[in-house]
């Protein structure tokens, strides 16, 4: 009885901790909700893209193609972008790291190495940010030949 009285009391501890690293986690990415609750579409920054796709055409096996995907922020509050994921390791997305203003506009750079690759291509790079959605897709597409 003593033993399951302590299990419970450090499950409870761990989901309690767990909750507030949450919560802190979402400050973190989402500075705008710093005064608590959640934030609306309306108030929250707006990422707004040129373009969301990339279409490099016809590339030979082993050339790196790279583009710049321009965006300007339409929210109400500095845009911070605070990660980028990709599909896997043949693309590398560089990023601004301070926070654009609104109004201000910025551009992820992205390398897609296509070594190893054949056929069509769509490498889908994920910008998170304090948006709402907090995720936004962006892509290069294309066909690596053989060479």
């Amino acid at each position: 009885m003593k033993k399951l009285s302590i299990f419970c009391a450090a499950a409870l501890l761990m989901l309690s901790c767990g909750s507030k690293e949450k919560n802190l986690a979402d400050l973190v990415s989402n500075p705008a909700s710093a005064e608590g609750g959640a934030v609306s579409a309306e108030n929250a920054a707006k990422i707004e893209f040129t373009e969301t796709e990339y279409n490099f055409g016809e590339i030979i096996q082993g050339q790196v193609v790279e583009h710049s995907f321009k965006f300007k922020n339409t929210g109400k509050v500095d845009l911070v972008i605070s990660d980028t994921k990709t599909t896997c390791g043949c693309t590398t997305p560089e990023w601004p790291k301070e926070p654009i203003p609104v109004g201000g506009t910025g551009e992820i750079r992205a390398k897609f190495d296509s070594a190893g690759k054949l056929d069509k291509q769509n490498k889908v790079i994920t910008v998170i940010a304090n948006t709402v959605p907090t995720e936004t897709k962006i892509s290069l597409v294309g066909t690596v030949l053989a060479p």
